[in-house]
């Protein structure tokens, strides 16, 4: 009978422990989301640049994170930071259940139109 009240009362369930996401697990779940929102903006050129680099920070429940970003140039810059902002917050909060205050965007190079596929 113990082990069924258990099963269903969460108060009971959150008494024997707790559940903490690696930071670098966070990390992951917005590199993938910055991958896929801005795959269609690469579309068509040789040169991809190099993957977003992601760092994640947990402080007191608020996750914030900081998105290095390589972008194909020309293109409205603005709206690609603001794609990869909002996959970012929104996949990671969907996941974990976790709130996402910061995004912040840093833009580390413009790769041009080069050789086109």
């Amino acid at each position: 009978m113990a082990a069924t009240a258990a099963r269903t009362n969460p108060t009971v369930a959150a008494q024997r422990g707790e559940l903490r996401v690696a930071d670098r697990v966070f990390s992951s779940i917005a590199g993938y989301a910055v991958r896929q929102s801005l795959a269609e903006s690469w579309a068509g050129r040789a040169d991809r640049g190099a993957p977003p680099r992601v760092s994640v920070r947990v402080v007191q429940g608020v996750a914030r994170i900081t998105l290095h970003l390589d972008l194909p140039f020309p293109a409205d810059l603005a709206e690609l930071a603001r794609t990869a902002r909002a996959a970012a917050a929104d996949r990671v909060a969907e996941l974990t259940g976790t709130p996402v205050g910061d995004v912040v965007v840093v833009v580390e190079r413009l790769l041009p139109v080069g050789n086109v596929r």
